[in-house]
This record gives C-alpha cells, structure tokens and sequence, in this order.
C-alpha cells in the first residue's frame, strides 16, 4: 500500500477502522487464536550501537551490565520452560552490531539454534545486521524467522540511530529474504515521530516481497539513561489505530502486541486484540523491559474467549 491509501484508512472514524480491520482478519485467520512466543536476551549489554531507545547501548548509561553469551544450557533450560508455559515460538537476542560467518560466537549461536530447534518449536533470532552467508547457514541450522526491525520510517531514522543506516536494515532484510527464512519486521512507536512516520513504516513493511511473516508493534518502553527516557506513554487509541491499519496492510502477517503492555490496561489489549493483533510475547521479561506476568497474561486471554494458538494462516 502506498502512503495516500494508509492515512485515508488512518484517520477515519476509529469504529469504522476497526470493523473494517476486524473483517480482514476474520477472512485471514481463526478470530479467537493468540500465537505465544518467548523471548530471551543470549547476550545481554555492551552493543556498539547508539540507537536512542536502547539500554543496551554502550553509549548509553542506563545501569545494564554487559553480559557473556549464555550457556546452552542456560539457553535450553529458558526454551524448556517456555514451551511448558504454552510458547510455540521461541526467540533469541543479542545486543550486537551483527555476525559474521566464521566468528566463533557465531559458531556458537548456530549450535544453540540446532538444538532448541529439536524441542518442536520455531526458533526467531535476532543478531544484528548479517548477509547472505549468515543468512544461510541460519536457517540451515533451524532457525524459522529473523527479527530485524526498520523501527520507524526512513525519514526518521537518523534521528534515533547514527552508527548505521536504514539502508542496512534493509540490506539485512534482504539476505534473509534471499536464503528462504520467514522476517519478523516491525517498529517501535512512542520515540517522538509524527503518525506519518508511523504509516512511512508501515509503507516500506507493506511493500516488501514477500511480506514480513510477523510485524511486531512495540510502543517505547522509556529506559532511564537513554535520550528517550523523559518520552511520554504511546495514547492507546494511536496504537489501536495502528495495529488495526497494520492488519490491513499486511492481511496474512501476525500482528504482534510486543513491549509496552505492561502500560496498557486489560481495556487497552482486548481493543488491540480486537483490531488485529494476534500474537504477544510471554513471559516476565522482553530483553531488558519488563512484560505481563505469565498466569496474567494467561487470565487475560481466557477472560477474552482467546487461546493460545500454533496454528498459521489458513
């Protein structure tokens, strides 16, 4: 979709929105299924980045300490509970620039990557900027789906991040695109863009090929430390309206309700859920942010008539 086409649907009255959204997603997917997935942080701190929303950039002091790879073990015990908890995807950062294909702690993530493979669920990492070689040898491994988000639009990039380029998120995107992995794409808003910023991104999300298999929504969590800590909480009617013309614009991908619900009243997450989103991850813990606790979240989707759902689209 082009720009035009989003703010027609954008601005609209909010109750047409989402019933015109709500439809898209019945004829797209089974209305009551809420996908789970976990995420845990394999290496923690340190990033050479400055992205302005992140407590683990080095040029930030926001209290983070920099943390080594975590053990297989440590990383298989985390995917084991996940799965107990009900996760069917689960996925793995670490607050690099990248890798590279050779590098021993790239040899390091592949062989994490073989083995929670093997526990029956999908795997998604997230490493930072990589190429066709890492790409590759990613998904032989195991790996389902590379999360590498644009954030925002390409105009308002430089704004928060000036040790690389939208362009290199593109790049990324490209490479895994090119070995077969699924891309989980998605932003972050609440970083003092405009809403054409917001639908810019949506623009450049909805215009690849193929689409992202999974967009997560994130709305700021303001890090003390970072040069976004004094922003103000995302209106939840804005994010509503986003997720709904997100789930028009890209019918056949999972919306994902990602950081930030920890701000958002149970009101808030059943109008999300209603306007698109169908998928949220679980568990205490989103890298550094805190999220809903589990038996909450559990509770939520139960008082809702949603469960848990592995199921992709019909």
């Amino acid at each position: 979709m082009i720009l035009p086409e989003l703010e027609e649907l954008y601005h609209q009255p909010l109750f047409n929105l989402i019933s015109q959204s709500r439809g898209v997603h019945l004829r797209h997917w089974h209305g009551e299924d809420v996908q789970r997935c976990s995420l845990l942080s394999i290496k923690t701190g340190g990033c050479s980045e400055d992205c302005a929303y992140c407590a683990q950039s080095s040029h930030h002091s926001t209290g983070v300490e920099r943390e080594e790879l975590l053990s297989m073990e440590k990383v298989l015990t985390a995917a084991r509970r996940a799965r107990s908890q009900g996760a069917t995807r689960f996925c793995m950062g670490a607050a690099w620039r990248g890798v590279r294909e050779g590098s021993e702690k790239f040899q390091r993530v592949l062989e994490i990557v073989r083995e929670v493979s093997r526990l029956g669920m999908e795997v998604c990492v997230t490493l930072g900027e990589i190429g066709p070689a890492e790409a590759h040898k990613l998904r032989a491994a195991g790996v389902t789906a590379y999360n590498h988000n644009i954030d925002t639009s390409p105009e308002f990039y430089r704004e928060i991040v000036s040790t690389h380029t939208f362009q290199n998120r593109l790049d990324t995107i490209a490479a895994v695109q090119q070995s077969g992995m699924a891309v989980c794409c998605g932003g972050i808003i609440g970083m003092g863009e405009s809403e054409t910023d917001r639908l810019r991104m949506l623009e450049v999300l909805s215009n690849f090929d193929p689409p992202p298999e999974s967009v997560p929504i994130n709305c700021l969590m303001a890090m003390p430390g970072t040069p976004l800590a004094d922003q103000p909480p995302v209106d939840i009617f804005e994010l509503v309206r986003l997720i709904a013309v997100t789930r028009i614009a890209l019918p056949k991908a999972r919306v994902r309700l990602a950081a930030g619900r920890t701000r958002l009243s149970r009101e808030g997450q059943a109008l999300c859920f209603f306007a698109g989103a169908n998928s949220i991850f679980y568990g205490d813990k989103l890298l550094t942010a805190k999220n809903p606790a589990a038996d909450v979240d559990v509770a939520l989707l139960r008082d809702l008539g949603l469960r848990h759902s592995g199921l992709t689209a019909p």
